[in-house]
């Protein structure tokens, strides 16, 4: 069908109200670029006050966007409360991270960084607002070449860009499966909109051979950015190498944007007769039991705090998948499970790197005797590594609590041994994980050192966040209708 371009125009100028927090990423963009080269050396942190104004500016017509539903961009932009909600998370998240940034990295001339930050920021809110392929490549490329340079930029020594350099290849090459993978499923279905009965159908005429094959490429893309076995092997050796910072970015925020996108297509599939809905099914269940498994028997033996939480984010990204299989028409209670896992892992990271700035070091080894030293930050941290547990009364135990008992509901009513198996892994790997999160206390509390850590006490707006985070962690583990509620209501 022949489209006039007066009526493609009409449709752009009409989809926009929709797209306006990403409008003002773009534009942010574009102003942190030529902040970083004209005035940046003038006025020291312009670039930085740019990108927390544009970041301000997204949330307010977030928010603003809240109530509304729809779709624009010939179909390719979903505003829904499911794209709204994690758009938010991603825009709180990130501001937390530029803050994070322009703390430990404000003495030399990075203001390109911010610039980098918004466009990888503006890539997530495309996976988290599209059911379109293409789109959902984009936003994929869009985050990953980002990542990439925020891990390459700050490498001072052989160990960081060697990290930096695996990162890289091995992202590439994901990429370019996955976009091989796509441009089988376009020849075979003619079609990019996964929810489309015209791409479902397409996709059930295929050759079950080849449609196969080329899903498994794409889950390639998926894969990587979620870091879920047999595609994690980057994780550790960049967590370790890159900055702290941008360690607890890698850890989190692109995982919101990607298991959104999983959610949208495994939704898509389960409801339909498409013989790969059963063998997605059966993926999710395989790979979140080897994910749990791996990620969290493997941080076990770590003695690097930063690679103990790697694995450990592998560990989650585990229970995120099986979030996904159990919560398929509920996403206010993935989204809960997703509130949950950002403000953990943020306060962690920011934690490690104040243990860090004292010590020169992320060894356990050094955290020895710290806790009567820094005894309000190590009780903190005690908590979020609780949370991260799964022990009540934590944010952490009701979101896992929410997860298996979904779960089981499920097992019930199907009798599939598959789904009581990654309910009895998430168990008993939740269990395991109180081993080495646990370590973190042991060596604060009851160790002690002979070699004397000078600790200087100061409070600092990194420090005042991880508390806050500290306390949402209490508090949601307490009162968690708080945020259930709000939730329920938007997607009632």
């Amino acid at each position: 069908m022949n489209v006039s371009i007066p009526h493609i125009l009409d449709q752009i100028i009409a989809s926009v109200p929709l797209f306006k927090p990403e409008l003002v990423l773009i534009i942010g963009f574009i102003v942190c670029i030529f902040t970083a080269l004209f005035f940046e050396k003038r006025w020291k942190n312009s670039t930085f006050i740019a990108c927390m104004v544009t970041l301000a500016f997204s949330l307010y017509y977030l928010i603003d966007q809240m109530p509304n539903t729809g779709t624009g961009f010939s179909g390719m932009w979903l505003v829904d409360p499911l794209s709204t909600y994690a758009r938010l998370v991603i825009i709180c998240s990130t501001l937390i991270i530029a803050i994070f940034l322009q703390q430990r990295h404000s003495k030399k001339n990075n203001g390109d960084v911010y610039s980098i930050l918004l466009a990888a920021t503006l890539g997530m809110h495309v996976l988290s607002s599209t059911s379109n392929w293409l789109m959902a490549f984009i936003g994929i490329e869009m985050v990953s070449i980002a990542s990439y340079i925020l891990v390459g930029y700050f490498s001072q020594n052989k160990v960081q860009s060697e990290a930096a350099m695996k990162y890289v290849l091995f992202g590439s090459v994901c990429a370019a499966v996955m976009l091989y993978g796509l441009s089988l499923v376009y020849g075979l279905t003619g079609n990019l909109d996964f929810q489309s009965a015209m791409h479902l159908q397409g996709l059930m005429d295929a050759p079950k051979a080849i449609i196969t094959l080329a899903l498994l490429f794409i889950f390639v893309g998926i894969g990587f950015k979620l870091s879920f076995v047999p595609f994690h092997v980057w994780s550790p050796d960049v967590y370790q190498g890159a900055p702290t910072a941008i360690t607890a970015f890698l850890s989190t925020i692109p995982k919101v944007g990607a298991i959104v996108l999983f959610a949208r297509l495994y939704q898509s599939w389960t409801s339909t007769a498409f013989y790969f809905s059963e063998l997605s099914t059966w993926f999710i269940i395989g790979v979140a039991i080897v994910t749990m498994l791996i990620g969290n028997l493997a941080a076990l033996r770590q003695q690097d705090v930063k690679r103990m939480m790697a694995y450990s984010s592998i560990g989650h990204t585990g229970l995120l998948l099986m979030a996904v299989f159990a919560y398929q028409d509920a996403f206010s209670y993935l989204l809960f499970y997703i509130v949950a896992y950002v403000v953990m892992n943020l306060a962690s990271f920011i934690f490690i790197d104040q243990i860090e700035q004292q010590t020169g070091s992320t060894s356990l080894l050094s955290y020895a005797g710290l806790g009567k030293k820094m005894p309000l930050l190590f009780t903190a941290f005690t908590l979020v590594a609780v949370s991260l547990i799964g022990i009540p009364p934590t944010v952490g135990f009701v979101a896992k609590l929410m997860v298996f008992t979904s779960t089981f509901s499920f097992f019930q009513s199907s009798g599939d041994t598959g789904v009581l198996v990654m309910l009895i892994v998430g168990a008993l790997t939740s269990v395991i994980s109180l081993f080495f999160y646990f370590k973190i206390p042991l060596y604060a509390f009851l160790r002690d050192t002979d070699q004397p850590v000078a600790v200087k006490k100061q409070i600092s707006v990194l420090l005042c966040i991880a508390y806050t985070l500290t306390i949402l962690v209490i508090l949601f583990g307490i009162f968690p209708n708080w945020l259930m509620a709000y939730l329920s209501t938007s997607f009632s």
